[in-house]
């Protein structure tokens, strides 16, 4: 492992522990190799640290839908946690989904500790900026492309 990376990971995750509200807990999904690497100096952070597996699809939704906003460099999710109005900060400097950025579901804060900490306690303290990134217009959809396609398949079967 990357010893300079792993003192990098650990130094951000204590200044995200000291501007994280006491209330909050923060759920981390690791690889197991990284879990196993460094899962007990994470959970030695804080209490507030729930580290995880990786998780079913599901699953993962479901930690999604019932957290506050995503910290990701993955680009699938950047297109899935908008649905779920959930805001996105992005641990990139670019991205594959520039509709996002634009749209105002994502932001990119790139892997600056300082942009990332100030990103996350932005929407954290700015309920405004929270509420304006949550209930953005998502580029990829309102969710009803199912309910649409039963409708035409039924329009179909109906003039056959």
């Amino acid at each position: 492992a990357n010893v300079d990376a792993e003192k990098q990971l650990l130094a951000f995750l204590e200044r995200v522990d000291q501007h994280t509200p006491d209330h909050l807990d923060i759920c981390f999904p690791m690889h197991p190799r990284t879990r196993h690497s460094l899962g007990d100096q994470i959970e030695g952070i804080s209490q507030r640290f729930q580290i995880v597996g990786p998780q079913p699809y599901f699953d993962f939704m479901a930690l999604v839908k019932n957290s506050a906003f995503v910290l990701t460099d993955s680009g699938g999710i950047q297109e899935e946690a908008p649905s779920l109005g959930k805001p996105v900060l992005v641990m990139r400097e670019v991205t594959e989904r520039p509709e996002a950025v634009s749209a105002g579901t994502v932001e990119l804060v790139g892997a600056n500790q300082a942009r990332i900490v100030a990103g996350v306690s932005r929407l954290l303290d700015d309920a405004s900026h929270y509420q304006s990134m949550s209930r953005a217009h998502n580029p990829y959809g309102d969710g009803q492309a199912c309910q649409r396609i039963v409708g035409v398949l039924r329009t179909i079967e109906k003039s056959s």
